[in-house]
């Protein structure tokens, strides 16, 4: 910062100070520099330093303090209009508009004085020859803040039919004025159809597409379109949050988190902002954001986390209740204070209706980490019956019942209701057995001893097969605590009784069936036990295909509508996939695993299915068949419905969105992406599970161009990622990817810093390809970025890896890069020279006798044609204007030579270097020109149009647009040659 001495300091000084962020700070320099400008007794400067003052308060929160500058301005222009030039009497003329808005927003300031100041911007517009449209869209503003729709929609169509000149806001602004209107009327599908434009980049300005962003959150949700709400949002954040001066746009994000079941990410970007809260220079915008701040709190409260601690004003600790009652009563404060201005209720009734408004959509996952904020549990709840009053335990035992023959989720639970509702109510042994066997299948292993009670009670209710079904239950709970030598010997005696009982007809299939099976299970425990110990041994293995085989030989054709059986039948055949995978037949096991799924289907119990369509999927995924991979994983989440706990479904959806991925459908993998990650979080896995999934979703959308999507869900992602947890490859993949959107973002310096932290992770790996490319891209971000010191000891860096690798077109690029860079330094020209000779040579001796093979030799020759004529547009472009005739001359001589030879080089590349050739041709034509040669530079435009005439070029091939412009050039230099 340094001392102001003369007007140009001054103005680079403005220049600087308009580049530094939004904020009192900015402020604070510009009011220094208006002094500084006062001291050089230059009346310009004085005006443009009131100007830049009064530009960074309207961009700010303090935009109550823009009044004073322009003022004074006015006075100036007013007592000595000609100590203004050109673009400061624009600018004077231009922010009228700010000024006649800027009242508006200040309570305090009458509307008298308001509607007396749009007729003086009337007035000047009109002496100074201006159209009226920026003034009508001025009083558009004014009648729609009061709520006056007749004068509002009268000034409306006067905007519109007025002549667009120099004081008409940009394309941008207008069109966002215009789809507001319409989206305050309901006309949501018009409104959006006016932003498109701007939506898509066609018009842009400092503040936009940021405020259209924000606007059309709503209006997208009203219609539905979640997709686009969801995108605007991460696009239009990224874009505002930065942006103090946008607390109305920024408000519009935290209204989109309440009402899309965001409410974690919503209580984020208060914690960002904690001076919106209390920031007075521009009241409606505070009132904006404190009524979305109530809209959010009152969201928490209905969730039932009222008592929660949140993010507010600084002074104390809020919770979701007082920060609720707080913001609601400065909202309507600061309404009332408006509305009394303006003579009307309408502030205060959009405020009101603002903070009443209802979630538009019950949950909308958004990729971007956020902790939880609900109570309720992540997992959707299975589908249950109300439980029946005590006096109805008749009913309740009936339920409970039905629900265990139909092998539903709720039966445990209904069965515990039963045992509540039965407290001090003798219960026939029937119902007692089955009330202690589902409390014993609800502890597990915990619970084996009860399975005796069980056992005690059924058969005391005449029913022994049932008995041996329940002791067999509690031997395979041995067997799940890891005991299964103990199991099988405990299930031994059970298996032969019922067996017996069986043949004798003294139980059924469904009690023979589930003794039989529970050994099968048994049996299935001790293969896995002994594969955690080395391979099975032939024995165990045909052990339990024989238990199994029985099982389905009882069963086999006696299922019916018995679910049960049904049922028995799937698992087993799920068995026998798991031996047959067990065996190497993994085809045959993926067909098991598909018949078993089916069989569970086909029986009612679709949910059943899901684990054994996991296992299909990766089956079929190991075997190659994507399509049935995807399809068996879209079956999974399917049956599983609303069954499927939070960390298997965000599972499934991870794996089917690699799947996706894999085979090109980057759209729909961001789709199932974006379901993991919002079920890892609701599973509370979000640093692992969830992380893993962002970091993809990113990826996907990067696939897509949607550079500004992707760096919110990857900078989200990388705060979890970890080497330990996720691996290295992830955590460099991730910052690759980012340093690309930030790239593509115009964001260069962020680009650069992400591209050397994974830089420096890969320096570690034993393969440095990615570590060679990672500091080259890091070199050109740093390029770009305007830090070329910087990026020329990257370039060199990057250099030296290439070399080692032995890779001579990242070497000669990297070269090539520091040239350009020596150039542009001071007394850098020697320097650039030497550097581009390296690169020649470079590619010279990799071109050696017999070094390579044909394709890697073609490839090298068209190094060597870009690299002569990336040389000689250095020295072209070395050639300074100042410099002495000769010196230009022999510059540009140096420049021919070196491009004549790329032509020469490109030429033995025949037509697949056509184009470089060409592009080579004319711009040694232009030299040809500069050099005082016409006629020679007019037959390098003709040999560039017979080449084309010599080409056999597709002509159907849209996608070609060199050709025509090559064309082009050739024929504009022969006109300008002739002329």
């Amino acid at each position: 910062m340094g001392e102001i001495t003369d007007f140009d300091a001054l103005r680079r000084a403005m220049a600087e100070n308009g580049e530094q962020p939004e904020g009192p700070a900015r402020n604070a320099r510009a009011e220094q520099l208006l002094a500084e400008a006062e001291k050089l007794n230059i009346p310009l400067a004085v005006i443009e330093a009131l100007g830049h003052q009064l530009k960074v308060y309207n961009y700010s929160s303090e935009k109550d303090k823009m009044f004073v500058p322009f003022a004074r301005l006015l006075r100036l222009w007013d007592e000595r209009p000609e100590d203004f030039d050109e673009y400061e009497t624009h600018t004077l003329h231009w922010v009228f508009k700010w000024m006649s808005s800027g009242m508006l927003d200040q309570p305090h300031i009458p509307l008298a004085s308001i509607e007396k100041w749009l007729g003086e911007m009337e007035h000047r517009y009109r002496l100074a020859g201006h159209s009226e449209r920026a003034v009508r869209s001025v009083e558009f503003t004014v009648a729609a803040h009061v709520g006056d729709t007749a004068r509002a929609e009268r000034a409306f169509t006067a905007w519109l039919a007025a002549d667009r000149d120099r004081m008409s806001d940009c394309h941008a602004c207008e069109l966002n004025g215009q789809g507001w209107w319409r989206a305050e009327q309901g006309r949501d599908a018009e409104a959006l159809e006016l932003w498109a434009p701007v939506l898509e980049g066609e018009f842009t300005c400092a503040h936009e597409p940021h405020t259209v962003l924000a606007s059309s959150l709503v209006p997208l949700l009203r219609l539905g379109r979640l997709d686009e709400a969801r995108a605007h949002h991460l696009r239009g954040f990224r874009l505002v949050r930065a942006m103090e001066s946008m607390r109305s746009a920024y408000a519009d994000h935290v209204e989109f988190c309440a009402l899309t079941g965001n409410e974690a990410r919503g209580l984020e970007l208060l914690a960002e902002r904690p001076a919106y809260f209390t920031d007075t220079g521009h009241p409606r915008g505070r009132l904006e954001f404190l009524s979305v701040v109530t809209l959010l709190m009152d969201r928490l409260i209905a969730l039932g986390l009222g008592d929660r601690q949140v993010p507010g004003p600084a002074d104390r600790t809020w919770t979701a209740h007082h920060l609720a009652a707080h913001a609601r009563a400065e909202t309507l404060d600061l309404a009332g204070q408006f509305d009394r201005r303006n003579g009307t209720t309408y502030v205060s009734d959009r405020a009101r209706a603002r903070m009443a408004r209802e979630p538009l959509v019950e949950r909308l996952p958004l990729g971007v980490r956020s902790a939880r904020p609900a109570t309720a549990s992540a997992t959707p709840p299975a589908p249950a019956a109300p439980e029946p009053e005590r006096t109805d335990l008749a009913a309740l035992i009936a339920e409970a019942r039905r629900l265990a023959d139909g092998l539903q989720p709720n039966a445990v639970e209904a069965w515990a209701a039963v045992a509540r509702a039965a407290e001090g109510v003798e219960l026939d042994p029937r119902d007692q057995a089955e009330i202690v066997d589902h409390r014993a299948m609800d502890l597990g292993p915990e619970g084996a001893h009860l399975f005796e009670r069980a056992a005690e009670l059924f058969a005391a209710a005449g029913d022994p097969g049932e008995a041996l079904a329940a002791r067999t239950r509690g031997a395979f709970m041995r067997a799940l605590a890891g005991d299964v030598d103990g199991a099988l010997a405990a299930v031994a005696g059970p298996y032969d009784e019922a067996l017996a009982l069986y043949a004798e007809d003294g139980t059924g299939v469904r009690q023979t069936a589930s003794v039989l099976m529970g050994r099968a299970r048994i049996l299935m425990r001790r293969v896995q036990a002994a594969e955690e110990e080395g391979a099975p041994e032939t024995r165990v293995l045909a052990d339990a295909e024989a238990a199994v085989r029985e099982v389905l030989a009882l069963v086999g054709g006696r299922a019916g509508d018995d679910v049960r059986l049904g049922a028995r039948a799937a698992e087993a055949r799920a068995m026998l996939a798991e031996l047959a995978a067990h065996a190497g037949d993994l085809p045959k096991a993926a067909e098991l695993f598909a018949r078993a799924a089916e069989g569970f289907v086909a029986a009612g119990l679709p949910w059943f299915a899901v684990e054994y369509q996991a296992r299909l999927a990766g089956l079929a995924h190991h075997l190659g068949d994507m399509a049935r991979t995807e399809r068996a994983l879209r079956d999974a989440l399917d049956h599983g419905g609303p069954y499927l706990e939070a960390t298997g479904r965000a599972q499934l959806h991870l794996q089917l969105a690699e799947v996706l991925g894999g085979t090109g459908q980057a759209e729909e993998a961001a789709e199932q992406a974006l379901e993991a990650a919002h079920w890892a979080d609701a599973a509370g896995a979000g640093p692992t599970l969830g992380a893993w999934a962002r970091h993809l979703l990113g990826g996907f959308l990067l696939r897509q161009g949607r550079w500004a999507e992707a760096a919110e869900v990857l900078e989200s992602a990388l705060p979890d990622l970890s080497v330990e947890t996720h691996g290295d490859g992830a955590v460099v993949q991730t910052q690759w990817w980012l340093g690309d959107c930030l790239s593509e973002l115009g964001e260069h310096r962020e680009a650069a810093a992400r591209r050397l932290q994974a830089a420096e992770l890969a320096r570690q790996w034993p393969e440095q390809q990615d570590h060679a490319t990672l500091a080259h891209l890091a070199a050109e971000s740093l390029d770009q970025a305007g830090l070329s010191d910087e990026a020329d000891r990257a370039y060199t860096r990057a250099g030296e890896l290439w070399r080692s690798l032995g890779d001579v077109h990242g070497l000669v690029r990297a070269l090539r890069a520091r040239a350009w860079l020596a150039l542009g330094a001071e007394g850098g020209q020697d320097e650039a020279r030497e550097l581009m000779e390296a690169a020649v040579r470079e590619c010279a001796e990799a071109l050696g006798p017999d070094s390579v093979d044909d394709e890697a030799r073609q490839r090298l020759v068209a190094e060597l044609g870009h690299t002569h004529r990336q040389y000689g547009d250095l020295l072209a472009r070395s050639a300074a204007e100042d410099a002495e005739d000769e010196t230009i001359q022999a510059a540009l001589e140096d420049a021919l030579d070196q491009i004549t030879e790329a032509i020469v080089v490109f030429a033995s590349l025949g037509d697949a270097a056509l184009h470089s050739r060409t592009g080579a041709e004319l711009a040694a034509g232009w030299l040809e020109a500069d050099l005082s040669r016409p006629d020679r530079a007019a037959a390098r435009a003709r040999a560039v149009l017979a080449a084309y005439d010599a080409y056999e070029a597709d002509e159907t091939d849209e996608t070609d647009e060199t050709t025509p412009a090559r064309r082009a050039e050739a024929e504009q230099m022969l006109q300008v040659l002739d002329d």
